[in-house]
């Protein structure tokens, strides 16, 4: 997930950032190949870092290269529709939990949605792509409903009054992550899901709660990963950045028609903080 620096009023005239209308025939393939390829992301660079092949991400998802350099064109190009993606569906999470009528149990559902989406296994490409006006426009949003589910839930206290929105959000993004090693899928969502329960169990307001330690993280230096290195820090193009050549060589299928490799060097592009 990717927050802003500060969470700016709502203005009325300010649009808000969702999927366009349900498409057909080639737009409904492409946005189905989108959401599988998202989701073979999550599960390699969760594992593997940003340093992951593109390539291995393909075999994943089941698609070929040239359809992703088709679409796409880079590698920085399809990251960044890769986080857009996810952070809609972490928005649409939280208008989820905004819509339950008890603010506990948004809040608690939000989170545990969050978790089964992977919503946080996107992190590892913090600093090493530029960030577009789009995944800013996208984050402003959703961090103003996940702050609004967290408000929502200390109002009717619920939710232990020292937890930000930030404390939320790095919870995600630790249950986000998996072992390298290929455990059983079916055990290591029982183990999830019973450390869940802790951690949110924890997160409760109650009589004589231990303060958490330290100062609250700010949102600030959360949001600042995005902007080191690869990301931008202001309005101004990042200027030319690449990503290096693949590290997994060649696609195993034989030279795109299409192109290069995702993973090679890539063109000059701004991004927008």
């Amino acid at each position: 997930m990717l927050p802003p620096v500060s969470r700016p009023e709502r203005t009325p005239s300010e649009p808000i950032p969702s999927e366009p209308t349900p498409a057909r025939g080639r737009q409904a393939e492409a946005r189905r190949n989108d959401l599988a390829v998202l989701e073979a992301a999550r599960d390699v660079f969760a594992r593997e870092g940003f340093d992951a092949p593109v390539s291995a991400v393909a075999r994943t998802a089941g698609v070929g290269m040239g359809t992703l350099y088709r679409r796409y064109g880079s590698k920085t190009a399809l990251l960044q529709r890769l986080c857009v993606l996810a952070m809609r569906q972490s928005a649409a999470a939280a208008a989820r939990g905004l819509a339950a009528e008890d603010p506990w149990i948004g809040l608690a559902s939000y989170v545990r949605e969050c978790v089964e989406l992977r919503a946080g296994a996107l992190a590892g490409l913090a600093g090493h792509i530029p960030v577009t006006e789009e995944m800013d426009q996208v984050a402003v949003h959703g961090q103003r409903l996940a702050a609004d589910l967290v408000g929502r839930a200390q109002a009717a206290g619920t939710l232990r009054a020292d937890v930000t929105p930030v404390d939320v959000a790095w919870l995600v993004e630790q249950f986000s992550r998996r072992s390298p090693a290929r455990d059983d899928p079916a055990q290591e969502r029982v183990v999830r899901a019973r450390l869940l329960a802790i951690a949110l169990d924890g997160l409760r307001a109650r009589p004589g709660l231990t303060m958490l330690p330290g100062p609250a993280p700010g949102a600030r230096a959360y949001a600042d990963r995005w902007h080191r290195a690869g990301g931008t820090a202001g309005p101004d193009p990042a200027g030319p950045e690449a990503t290096g050549p693949d590290p997994a060589g060649p696609d195993p299928a034989g030279p795109d028609p299409a192109g290069p490799d995702l993973a090679g060097p890539e063109p000059a592009g701004p991004g927008l903080a």
